[in-house]
């Protein structure tokens, strides 16, 4: 199996947080957990849990712009990885992995967001 993440573009956390500062017009998916969520959340993502993939895949055209810019969050940037390769096989022209996931963001951006 060969590693189909390498192709997935990137954003950095600090360009995130820029992005987020000037009001782009973003849609964000974060698919960590609800326990995960209630340790450390970002204002303004909308959570599709990938343990839930059978409730909410169903109905991902109906639920995301498939044309909108795409970022997708989790904790490191793997399973958000794994959810940006899958949107792209359903058609999605703009996604874009954030690099470190949250841990990175509170790490490098905003050290009031908890790390775990």
């Amino acid at each position: 199996m060969t590693n189909s993440f390498a192709s997935i573009p990137e954003v950095s956390v600090e360009s995130l947080s820029q992005r987020l500062a000037q009001g782009a017009d973003l849609q964000l998916v974060d698919v960590r957990e609800p326990e995960e969520l209630a340790i450390a959340s970002l204002t303004g993502f909308v959570n599709l849990p990938l343990s839930q993939f059978q409730q909410w895949s169903g109905e991902i055209q109906q639920t995301l712009d498939p044309h909108q810019e795409t970022l997708v969050l989790c904790h490191h940037g793997m399973r958000s990885a794994q959810m940006c390769n899958w949107l792209l096989q359903q058609g999605f022209t703009n996604v874009k992995n954030i690099a470190g996931g949250i841990h990175a963001y509170a790490v490098k951006v905003d050290p009031s967001v908890p790390t775990y």
